[in-house]
């Protein structure tokens, strides 16, 4: 008689989130493929939305919990909870941003929406990631759809190549991060988090070249997917390529979800190696620091400035897991968490600019913006100011706490790094805000269509006579009274950069509760 084969228990609470999240991608799929247009235009957004509300509010009745689902292979905590968290809102501000963008219209909406869905899974795999295959798994999820994500606009040249160039690149990141991972398993004949900490504990591990050459090769693979330098090429030209929707969650999402599974590795799996890691890890965060604020000085393009600086943010968010301790990990969180809100903001008004003007995400499209729409620019400030860590901001706020933990942790040197690399980033922060509030907005210039001037207004009526390229290239209607939703992510972000910095209680609290998911930590 053959016995009966007993699969693993699995915990569908604790699994809630990601079915939510994958439920919702298949849903909306299917929905996208309906004749009507309000459906592809309205309701797939709408359900999408619901999806991610859903995963939200699942992640918050989990909060508190710590188990570990699939025979090990996820683990369930508030610090995989807060991650899947935040994907979530920078999924929910994307689809407002990309209510009426280009991208959806041209790839089809159920593709575009099922892919942004089918990212934050994986996002949400990789943050509760206990297993080195699983890691593997979650990580390529979510690379896969933000591949084709950055090539959603089709008729637009550097979209392709944006998309083409993160796959190419990414592609050798993943298999370095994939080599690296099998070393790490060859060295320690497990691929279980839990078991490679058993096996350094013993002590005659930690010095086996094996394992270090396998914690460089994962190391540089996370680097790649964060934007940490000098792996960070790709970075401003898949920004500037990219849909500036899909780059706003890129620069918050994946960078939130890479640092996720950076803290649960490092500081879990490999922690007993960290007298090795962590000088090296330092000697990274200091390199991008200096590379990602350098790098923004001389930008034009407000979308390579922004990637610049994202990777300068990575320097100070590698700062938290260098320390390795319970601050630390509070600190990366609380800053992961800041970092979105200041990015949604000044992204959501590059997206109003390049609906509004002619000039794309070029400095130029927010000349004069404080005397034209004051509220806009209003939120870009706050964000610029918030990026760049001044007083009575969120950011501020961020900063000051991973600078406490550099110094907490014996690595004030690095605190002083940050610093030095916020003081350097007012050169193109304040470059932006000077821009808004200082100069003239540009004379406008008549919009060409077929060759031909557009009518006065660009109306859709007169864009139709006049060939429709103007309705082909998503300009058409998108006019300041048909932007709320882009204003309310702006606006919204903005005041949360402010709010959070004067009364920043909520957010200790929040990262308190994260630091004490990882409690093997001192």
């Amino acid at each position: 008689m053959i016995a009966a084969v007993k699969g693993p228990y699995i915990d569908w609470a604790g699994l809630a989130p990601l079915d939510a999240l994958v439920g919702g991608s298949l849903v909306v799929l299917l929905v996208g493929l309906l004749r009507a247009r309000a459906a592809r235009t309205q309701l797939v957004p709408l359900l999408t939305l619901a999806s991610l509300g859903a995963a939200i509010g699942l992640s918050i009745w989990q909060w508190n919990e710590r188990k570990d689902l699939i025979e090990g292979a996820l683990r369930i905590d508030d610090l995989s909870l807060a991650i899947t968290v935040l994907c979530c809102l920078a999924g929910v501000a994307a689809v407002l941003l990309s209510w009426r963008a280009v991208a959806p219209e041209q790839s089809g909406h159920g593709e575009y929406h099922a892919l942004l869905l089918a990212a934050i899974a994986g996002m949400s795999v990789l943050a509760g990631a206990e297993n080195l295959i699983t890691l593997f798994l979650g990580l390529e999820l979510l690379s896969i759809a933000l591949y084709v994500l950055c090539a959603t606009e089709l008729r637009r040249a550097t979209s392709l190549e944006s998309g083409l160039k993160y796959l190419v690149v990414g592609s050798v990141g993943s298999a370095t991060l994939l080599y690296g991972l099998a070393l790490v398993y060859g060295a320690t004949g497990s691929t279980d988090f839990e078991g490679i900490a058993r096996a350094l504990a013993g002590g005659d591990v930690v010095s086996d070249p094996l394992l270090l050459t396998g914690i460089a090769l994962v190391l540089a693979g996370f680097a790649f997917k964060s934007s940490v330098a000098p792996f960070h090429q790709w970075t401003p030209d898949v920004y500037e390529g990219a849909p500036t929707p899909i780059t706003a969650f890129m620069a918050v999402a994946t960078k939130a979800a890479a640092f996720g599974v950076f803290l649960r590795f490092f500081d879990v799996a490999v922690i007993d190696a960290r007298d090795t890691w962590a000088p090296a890890l330092a000697a990274l965060a200091t390199i991008t620091i200096i590379v990602g604020n350098v790098g923004a000085l001389g930008q034009s393009s407000l979308k390579r400035m922004l990637a610049y600086s994202s990777v300068a943010q990575a320097g100070y968010l590698l700062a938290g897991i260098v320390v390795g301790t319970q601050l630390g990990l509070q600190a990366t969180v609380l800053y992961l968490g800041v970092y979105l809100l200041m990015n949604l903001a000044a992204f959501a008004v590059i997206v109003a600019r390049e609906r509004d003007t002619d000039e794309g995400d070029d400095l130029r499209a927010i000349e004069g913006l404080g005397a034209s729409r004051p509220w806009l620019a209003g939120a870009m400030t706050l964000a610029m100011l918030s990026l760049a860590g001044i007083p009575a901001t969120a950011g501020f706020i961020g900063k000051f706490y991973l600078v406490s933990a550099t110094v907490d942790g014996g690595y004030t040197w690095l605190g002083v790094m940050i610093v030095v690399g916020s003081m350097i980033s007012l050169g193109y922060y304040l470059r932006v805000i000077a821009a808004m509030w200082m100069r003239p907005a540009p004379a406008a210039a008549p919009r060409l269509i077929d060759g031909r001037p557009a009518m006065a207004g660009g109306s859709p009526e007169a864009d139709a006579e006049l060939g429709g390229a103007a309705a082909a290239a998503g300009r058409a209607g998108a006019g300041p009274r048909a932007q709320l939703e882009v204003s309310a992510v702006a606006i919204v972000c903005g005041a949360a950069s402010l709010g959070f910095g004067i009364i920043p209680s909520p957010l200790f609290e929040a990262a308190k509760a994260v630091g004490r998911s990882l409690g093997a930590l001192p």
